[in-house]
């Protein structure tokens, strides 16, 4: 699957509906692809159904659906609608997650589930949702966080939260392979969104900046490009954690 022939394949992108995923949608969507927009509470639907007219406007196909993924139902009704809508789907990209920066004392087993339910519970069930519904040669890209490769404090629920993404997706990897499906986690540094900036102190935002190229916190339009050729011309990598994040951190 190339660039070139992204027109009439069936995107899934969950949590499509703005910043990351909304990017996504957008640019998937003006290289010809057909795009269920993914959004999960009611705040999101204005930017779900301005996301879904973008695409229309530049020539494909889109739909929206709501739901909950840490529901597994909601998860099966999400591929559900892209069958059913298009008649099959081809790549599956969940930017879905929640961060949360607390100390480990202070952290609540409210706390605790509400993040593993929506960083790992969601995640490895549209991987397998994913397995079972795509088309032979399909794509499942996740989205994960460079922290996986950090010394640092505060974010043990949610670095903890995506680690297993790294295991389910190698798992995944190897059972899918027959069937020509990639998978991939794609991990960028901390990102100039809305998701960021109330974890952190002014301060930290600074340090978090100054650990990356040029002295800035990784942007939307730095992943795009690397998540899109995953989805295209970059089948080969499988089973892999990328970490774009201009040198934040490596390992």
């Amino acid at each position: 699957m190339s660039e070139q022939n992204l027109k009439d394949t069936v995107a899934i992108i969950a949590g499509g509906a703005k910043n990351l995923g909304g990017l996504l949608s957008t640019t998937l969507g003006e290289a010809g692809a057909k795009i269920v927009v993914h959004y999960h509470g009611d705040t999101s639907a204005a930017d779900a159904d301005k996301t879904v007219e973008a695409i229309r406007g530049a020539g494909s196909e889109a739909t929206a659906v709501q739901g909950d993924l840490t529901q597994v139902a909601d998860v099966r009704r999400l591929f559900d609608t892209a069958v059913d809508t298009f008649g099959h789907a081809d790549i599956a990209i969940n930017t879905t997650g929640m961060v949360l920066r607390k100390p480990i004392v202070e952290t609540t087993e409210e706390d605790y589930d509400r993040m593993f339910a929506v960083n790992a519970k969601a995640a490895y069930f549209f991987i397998q949702e994913a397995g079972r519904r795509l088309s032979d040669n399909g794509k499942i890209i996740s989205l994960g966080t460079s922290l996986l490769a950090a010394f640092t404090d505060g974010y043990s629920t949610y670095a903890g939260g995506k680690a297993p993404l790294e295991h389910f997706t190698r798992a995944a990897a190897k059972e899918f392979a027959d069937r020509g499906i990639s998978v991939n986690v794609v991990a960028p540094g901390p990102m100039d969104t809305p998701f960021f900036y109330p974890q952190e102190t002014p301060e930290r935002v600074e340090f978090h900046k100054s650990q990356a190229m040029g002295g800035r916190l990784t942007k939307i339009e730095d992943i795009v490009p690397i998540i899109r050729f995953l989805a295209t011309d970059g089948a080969w990598f499988t089973g892999q954690t990328m970490f774009p994040n201009g040198g934040y951190t490596t390992r």
